[in-house]
């Protein structure tokens, strides 16, 4: 045990380098990837000439921002113009951290677990990091000196106190069952089977999670920050060059970080049907890499998906459907599952109790938001419309 720090700190070191050349590569290929989905959604070819299939368009569009002009305006208020883009992509870098993404492999007779950092507070700091992520915004649209940047960054800001709350709550029913705030104990408490996934068990909780880091990330529909039809390009309408593509690759890491929370928390981390054990003591955690890559990947398709399917929010209704919708069902679901744990002890009525009391809920709340049908038009006995109808239809 003499060389267990020293091993300690190299797989430590070897596993950063890892995770964050990951992250870079992922970046890419999510660039990469949304061109290609968009196409192909759209029946269109997308990007095809640069390298086989588009592959190296990536490398072209980080060479482009490489070698364009560095702007900066002479109204801006500079330091904070220049530390906005770093504030907004550092704790993207930062939150991965503590996620696991396998189970563990032994080197030289010492388990390594695939995670960073595994502190019993795992889910706190995630919390905590990704809602730093915002002052980049609000200091890049404060520090642009601008109006339609401000716009964005005050629109950035209220949307994240918003979501920011129904992201927290909607994890609570499952720190109620697993009575830990550790990730990799929350991954390992769900077990090997889909059934056994807290996304069955704390349906509505992942929905609004799932809509929430939407809109953290500001993906469509909720990407109200930058939108280019009201506010040209919003909070990064002054930036140019690679400040400008730090913002780029901050929303992709977002996702990407984002993706992998998810998988954790509700999609049972790198389970999936005993696979994970299979092989040595090498191979069962690299198997069990592989089943968390492809979870992440099939949800961050899910992200270009519905960037692709929806259409944007008017501001007065993503203000309305966070506080008026998704608030109630993430904090229906914690009083329901406290109850039900208590009283039954069973998973299964947790789950349907969840489904029966949000469907409750978003029913009530419908119903008392649901405009008034208007009255009808008034005829007189020729069938044509009196005056007071014709003021009605105006």
């Amino acid at each position: 045990m003499e060389n267990f720090p020293l091993v300690l700190i190299i797989s430590s070191i070897v596993k950063i380098l890892i995770i964050v050349h990951l992250l870079l590569i992922g970046v890419m290929i999510m660039i990469w990837a949304e061109r290609r989905v968009s196409g192909w959604m759209q029946d269109r070819l997308g990007p095809n000439r640069v390298g086989p299939q588009g592959l190296l368009q990536p490398v072209a569009d980080g060479l482009k921002f490489l070698f364009k002009e560095d702007l900066i305006p002479d109204h801006v208020d500079k330091p904070l113009y220049v530390m906005a883009p770093a504030m907004l992509l550092v704790p993207a870098l930062v939150a991965v951290a503590v996620v696991p993404f396998g189970s563990a492999i032994t080197v030289f007779g010492h388990e390594i677990p695939l995670q960073i950092a595994d502190i019993n507070i795992g889910i706190l700091y995630i919390l905590a990091i990704t809602s730093l992520g915002v002052y980049g915004v609000v200091l890049g649209a404060w520090a642009s000196n601008n109006k339609y940047s401000l716009l964005g960054g005050l629109r950035s800001s209220a949307q994240m106190i918003s979501y920011e709350l129904t992201l927290g709550l909607g994890i609570i029913g499952i720190l109620m069952l697993t009575s830990s705030l550790s990730l990799r104990t929350i991954a390992v408490e769900q077990g090997a089977y889909p059934w056994q996934w807290n996304f069955l068990i704390h349906f509505p909780a992942f929905l609004a999670f799932t809509t929430a880091m939407f809109a953290e990330t500001n993906r469509l529909p909720f990407d109200l920050a930058e939108a280019e039809q009201e506010l040209v390009a919003g909070y990064h309408t002054e930036y140019s060059s690679m400040k400008f593509a730090m913002f780029f690759m901050a929303e992709y890491m977002n996702m990407i970080v984002g993706s992998a929370v998810t998988v954790t928390l509700f999609l049972g981390g790198w389970h999936f049907f005993g696979l994970e054990n299979m092989g040595g003591p090498v191979w069962s955690g690299l198997i069990s890499f592989g089943i968390f890559f492809v979870k992440t990947a099939i949800f961050l398709f899910v992200f270009i998906w519905v960037r692709w399917t929806l259409p944007r929010f008017r501001y007065d209704q993503l203000m309305n459907f966070g506080w008026k919708f998704l608030l109630p069902v993430a904090l229906t679901s914690i009083v329901v599952t406290g109850i039900l744990w208590i009283t039954t002890n069973s998973r299964l009525i947790v789950g349907i109790g969840n489904v029966v009391s949000a469907f409750i809920v978003v029913s009530i709340v419908a119903s008392l938001l649901v405009m008034k049908t208007p009255k009808p038009a008034i005829q007189d006995s020729d069938n044509r419309l009196t005056p007071s109808a014709l003021d009605a239809i105006e």
